[in-house]
């Protein structure tokens, strides 16, 4: 996926009312750009890293610098922007990346199902006319060891989504959750049962239940602007 704009670097001054951060320019000027991520971030927003971000002039937009990612532990790049999660995975998936997609015959984004009022992010027709409802969480959060976790904060909109796919499932159609990773230095991914026990609990029993939960990492491109799902981790429940 290519990005908005070129990408450009600064020094991370600070992230404050969540949507909001402060960056140090080469020049030594300040500025406000946005931050697309409601999470708590958690390990990727330590002031004094380097970030990347773009820029699009628009009218509608009160800052026209966008946060992509920052770099962690010197090396590593992480993706901040969650609103890219559902199109990286829409793009892996139309191009053959996700081999437990391998065919399909319709595919819908933000579709109304469930008991509980949610939307699924996608829903496909696979090759055997079965509905098959996608659920996308990223990852950003990563600790020692190369492991990947989520969530970085409790999610009651994440228990409830893991309930309407054991639904799913139970009604006939295959249910997936997808961890979109995006950060290059995870190499497996786990439940956070030490920040959301429920939820841990929740994916145990959605796993038993023969909901598939598969993760693929995004490789990042800083120089030429973008990034892309790739590689297959592995998942430890």
């Amino acid at each position: 996926m290519q990005l908005e704009s070129n990408l450009e670097s600064a020094t991370l001054v600070k992230r404050y009312k969540r949507f909001l951060a402060d960056i140090k320019l080469a020049s030594g000027e300040i500025i406000t750009i946005h931050c697309p991520n409601t999470g708590s971030m958690k390990n990727c927003q330590t002031p004094g890293s380097r970030v990347w971000y773009t820029v699009v002039n628009k009218k509608t937009r009160k800052y026209p610098g966008t946060w992509q990612f920052i770099e962690v532990n010197n090396s590593e790049v992480v993706g901040i922007n969650t609103g890219l999660a559902n199109k990286l995975v829409v793009e892996a998936i139309q191009n053959g990346v996700v081999r437990q997609i391998a065919k399909f015959s319709k595919l819908r984004t933000e579709v109304p199902y469930g008991n509980e009022n949610s939307r699924i992010d996608i829903l496909l027709k696979d090759e055997f006319d079965t509905d098959c409802f996608i659920e996308v969480k990223n990852i950003s959060l990563g600790v020692s060891g190369a492991l990947g976790l989520f969530p970085d904060a409790i999610t009651i909109r994440g228990q409830k989504h893991m309930k309407e796919l054991m639904a799913m499932k139970k009604a006939g159609a295959r249910a997936i959750l997808f961890f979109c990773v995006q950060h290059t230095g995870i190499e497996t991914v786990s439940p956070a049962e030490k920040i959301d026990l429920v939820y841990t609990q929740l994916m145990k029993k959605a796993l038993e239940a023969g909901v598939e939960i598969i993760a693929y990492r995004a490789a990042i491109d800083t120089k030429l602007s973008t990034i892309k799902l790739e590689e297959e981790l592995t998942v430890l429940v």
